[in-house]
């Protein structure tokens, strides 16, 4: 056994295990950047009918068709508003509603199954933080959601500690193989996020794209898990990282998370209405 990473006999084209990792997660940037970029063609094949088809004949349990018929909905609307060059505002208003919607979801069960009440509050924090995250999106000039200003500090703000709820959520409903994929899921967004500030040399663009790539690597990475779900908890075990799962489940740990997530979303309502005169947001929702 490698105690560095799993087992060096498990393959995936020839590929060692940490390699299989990074080919996964390669993969799901490499979609989210391109469904990001052409949100009709690229996105209505990877998200949509590839996620269909999962949803069909992969027989997801409740919360994952639950999960992903949330985010395909999201998926084919953004078609439908690039198609029909729809108020691009109110779409922004839309991904924030679904965005709670998601993040409620998974407070629920962690209420209500899996008892991670710290971490459910922490989810309510995150859902109340959604307020901050206010920008918008010109479809006209096929620019994708913007923020301005001071927004960019709240939007960080909003990463890390969507982050740090989201692996608590994930490790604890999952398994740790399952969740060995989705420290890919949350790594992703911010990857792609610093490539695009690296591309337009303009933080506030760059981090932009956060939310998008959140909702596309979430999108096309389930589908690759649902699919493929009994391939990936065999062949992405690995001791030394469910001892590390382990460790992040022990009650001060997540006191501690609980405590950075509510200073988080705290740090991000107060960024939104201390300088919510820097934001252009011409949707139906008063934030």
């Amino acid at each position: 056994m490698n105690e560095k990473w799993g087992n060096p006999q498990q393959k995936l084209f020839g590929l060692p295990q940490f390699l299989m990792w990074f080919t996964f997660f390669a993969t799901m940037l490499s979609v989210a950047l391109l469904t990001a970029r052409f949100a009709v063609v690229a996105n209505l094949f990877f998200n949509v009918v590839c996620g269909v088809l999962v949803l069909v004949f992969c027989k997801p349990v409740m919360f994952e068709r639950l999960k992903l018929t949330t985010l395909l909905t999201l998926r084919g609307v953004i078609a439908l508003f690039v198609i029909f060059k729809w108020n691009g505002d109110i779409y922004t208003d839309l991904v924030r509603i679904l965005l709670v919607i998601n993040i409620l979801e998974a407070t629920f069960t962690n209420f209500l199954k899996n008892k991670q009440y710290l971490n459910g509050v922490s989810g309510i924090a995150l859902a109340v933080g959604v307020i901050g995250l206010t920008g918008s999106w010109d479809i006209e000039n096929e620019a994708m959601y913007h923020i301005q200003g001071a927004i960019l500090a709240s939007t960080i703000c909003y990463a890390i500690g969507y982050t740090i709820w989201n692996w608590i959520f994930v490790s604890g409903e999952f398994s740790p193989s399952v969740t060995l994929m989705h420290v890919g899921f949350l790594t992703a967004p911010i990857v792609g996020s610093i490539i695009m500030w690296a591309i337009t040399k303009d933080a506030m663009v760059g981090w932009s794209f956060w939310l998008l790539f959140r909702a596309n690597t979430l999108t096309f990475g389930g589908i690759m898990q649902i699919g493929a779900k009994n391939y990936w908890e065999e062949n992405l075990h690995n001791d030394k990282f469910s001892r590390f799962v382990d460790f992040t489940h022990k009650t001060w740990v997540q006191v501690i998370c609980m405590i950075i997530c509510i200073a988080l979303m705290a740090a991000v309502i107060v960024l939104r209405f201390t300088h919510g005169s820097f934001v252009s947001n011409g949707g139906f929702l008063p934030f």
